[in-house]
């Protein structure tokens, strides 16, 4: 963030500064009640049950990736960065869903004892 405009200089640039600071702290309030909700949905949701417990767990992991990623995008300040983020949070998000389907085989992978 930018320091502060000295107000003995021009008083309309430490106004204008001002205005984005409270546009900035609107958008934090703002996800931060959407965090909050969604954190509302994701109890509500762990009372349904979908049939199997593997659909739960499919349905929480949608609700807290979603989470992630507000978080993500607004206070770690993604949402305005440059290619080269943008490229490593893709890496990233291909190593994660790739941990997921090890976990997934190995749902299906039974011991068999002889």
């Amino acid at each position: 963030m930018n320091n502060p405009p000295d107000v003995s200089q021009d008083p309309k640039e430490y106004e204008e500064y001002a205005h984005n600071v409270q546009k900035h702290v609107r958008g934090y309030l703002m996800v931060g009640a959407l965090l909050l909700v969604f954190t509302g949905i994701t109890v509500a949701l762990s009372y349904v049950d979908f049939g199997a417990r593997k659909a739960n767990i499919a349905v929480a992991m949608l609700v807290a990736t979603l989470k992630a990623g507000m978080v993500a995008a607004i206070f770690m300040h993604l949402a305005a960065e440059k290619r080269l983020i943008y490229r490593i949070l893709i890496f990233t998000g291909f190593f994660v869903l790739g941990l997921f389907w090890l976990i997934y085989l190995a749902w299906y992978d039974y011991p068999v004892f002889h």
